[in-house]
């Protein structure tokens, strides 16, 4: 696969999630609709594991690297189906965003990294600034949003921890043997959480819109999304790969608006934009500081 093609992909796929997750949720409960997502994603990949005869490791360092993948895939996903019943898409992926900086601050604590120069703590505020103007507009339009906002800063906040604890294992893996394995670690607990916090089948509320966005998230956003992540995660710098979480926002509030009716405010166009600017800021001194002959290893 090309590496622009696969990058392409996750992109497209990103700004798409959002408001899958959204419209699976209309009909089928949050805990339901994640679980059959892995479950749709899980099956054919192991069938394209067995019939291309792709290596799947088990030893201690694959163990570990699927462990660490699943914190990013079960309690990014878990917090993310669950704040989709407060937020709006756009709003959703906007606080995803924050992802880069979190795993920034986070890989100061466990890889023992430089601490966040001047320029990159003021990117930090800029964004954390335009967070709070959309936050605060959110919960003006909604009570119930500040529940939400509370499950998608931990669904990002595991996500964040999930990449940096990646960055802590050297091992050379197939991109669809990691998904794989990190989805064979996610469903049991996803299940767990399905049978504790609901356990039942109601199908017969279950409405069209809310199964084609539970096949196409469990086809494209899991699968095909997870592979093409774990791909380009190989394949080119961090600092490129998150350049990601600052496009797909733009398409998601674009789609949110004009796919699902979402409000998009002045306040959140404006807290929007202090939160790009913030991740541009913070990407943009990253790159120019550091040095071209090394690159990060995954």
């Amino acid at each position: 696969m090309p590496v622009s093609v696969a990058y392409l992909a996750v992109i497209i796929i990103w700004s798409t999630t959002p408001l899958g997750i959204v419209w699976s949720s209309e009909t089928v409960s949050p805990t339901l609709a994640v679980l059959l997502r892995m479950l749709i994603a899980i099956i054919p990949g192991v069938l394209i594991i067995k019939l291309a005869k792709i290596n799947l490791p088990w030893s201690a360092p694959a163990r570990k690297i699927y462990a660490y993948s699943s914190v990013g895939i079960f309690g990014g996903m878990i917090f993310s189906y669950l704040a989709a019943q407060y937020l709006t898409s756009g709003l959703m992926s906007l606080i995803f965003g924050l992802s880069p900086i979190l795993s920034g601050l986070l890989a100061q604590k466990i890889l023992l990294e430089a601490k966040f120069s001047a320029i990159k703590r003021l990117a930090l505020t800029i964004a954390l600034v335009g967070l709070l103007v959309v936050c605060f507009d959110s919960i003006s339009l909604q009570q119930d949003s500040i529940l939400g906002i509370g499950f998608i800063l931990l669904g990002v906040f595991f996500f964040s921890l999930s990449g940096v604890m990646v960055k802590s294992v050297a091992i050379d893996i197939h991109p669809l043997a990691t998904t794989v394995g990190a989805l064979s670690f996610s469903v049991p607990l996803f299940a767990l959480v399905w049978f504790l916090v609901d356990g039942t089948l109601p199908y017969q509320q279950w409405q069209a819109r809310s199964i084609w966005a539970i096949v196409y998230l469990g086809i494209f956003g899991s699968l095909v999304g997870f592979l093409a992540y774990f791909f380009i995660l190989q394949k080119l710098r961090a600092s490129t790969v998150t350049l990601i979480t600052m496009m797909t926002p733009v398409f998601a509030l674009y789609l949110g608006a004009i796919l699902n009716n979402e409000q998009v405010s002045l306040n959140l166009v404006l807290g929007a934009l202090l939160v790009m600017f913030g991740l541009a800021l913070y990407q943009w001194h990253g790159k120019s500081t550091r040095p071209k002959a090394k690159s990060v290893e995954h």
